[in-house]
């Protein structure tokens, strides 16, 4: 499995090291000083893991930086979002308008605290309790997008599947509904009994920036794509029309949603 690494640790990382390497403090009497096992060290100096703030002041007085490592506090940061993620994020809140599709899971966009909240306290491999916290309130900042002026055109397809799990309980499909209201937003349902194959060969996200660059992006488990390839982007708007075409409209699929949270 392949490393994600952040530029800024790693080359925050890299100087810590060149300064301790310099002044021949080793990677134990770094952990001592700033109460860290040497393996963790070794991890933020290779831009693996976020040089923090207390090693970076230990390492700055045991390495007699005068303040030049100490300053990297001020940049060197915890992300809101996954590394395979953030390229993305930063083109959405460029986006004018965007197209969602979504198999098992509720868009990131509409989800409500709870929900956001279980999916990620549920990674795999498990995230501290600062980091779950960090990216619930990224990924509920994020959804002032869709009360942006001027508005953000925006269209939601989300499978059955999506809405029939534990964690999409009456305050999620409320908020689906709540949200479908709004004049700048599309919200559809596609059920079961209408699915097509194409719909079941994943997620993707199409947007297009204030620029009119067109942009494709699809996530799995371990992984992320956004690209721009014309060919790439089109394949996925023809995808997407396919989809949209079996799915309810927006009248049906908010009675579908508004049924299902009576039942629940």
């Amino acid at each position: 499995m392949s490393v994600q690494y952040n530029p800024t640790w790693r080359y925050g990382g890299n100087q810590l090291k060149r300064w301790r390497t310099k002044a021949s403090v080793s990677r134990e009497e770094l952990g001592a000083a700033s109460n860290y096992s040497p393996d963790t060290i070794k991890a933020m100096e290779q831009g693996v893991r976020m040089p923090t703030a207390r090693v970076l002041d230990a390492a700055d007085e045991l390495c007699h930086a005068e303040g030049l490592l100490s300053a990297a506090k001020d940049y060197v940061r915890a992300e809101k979002f996954p590394a395979r993620a953030q390229d993305f994020m930063l083109y959405e809140q460029q986006a004018v308008s965007l197209w969602w599709y979504e198999v098992g899971l509720i868009p990131g966009l509409l989800q409500t605290e709870p929900y956001a909240r279980a999916l990620i306290s549920n990674h795999c491999p498990p995230l501290d309790e600062e980091t779950v916290e960090r990216r619930v309130a990224a990924r509920l900042e994020r959804q002032e997008l869709l009360t942006r002026t001027p508005p953000v055109a925006i269209s939601f397809v989300v499978y059955e599947a999506a809405l029939r799990v534990p964690q999409a309980d009456e305050g999620q499909l409320l908020r689906l509904l709540d949200t479908g209201r709004r004049n700048n937003i599309s919200v559809q349902v596609l059920p079961f009994a209408r699915v097509i194959s194409a719909a079941l060969l994943g997620p993707m996200v199409l947007l297009e920036t204030r620029d009119r660059e067109r942009l494709a992006f699809t996530e799995g488990p371990s992984t992320s794509v956004l690209t721009s390839e014309p060919e790439v982007v089109s394949s996925h708007t023809e995808r997407l029309s396919m989809i949209r075409m079996e799915a309810l409209g927006t009248e049906e699929s908010s009675l579908f949603i508004k049924r299902m949270a009576e039942e629940l």
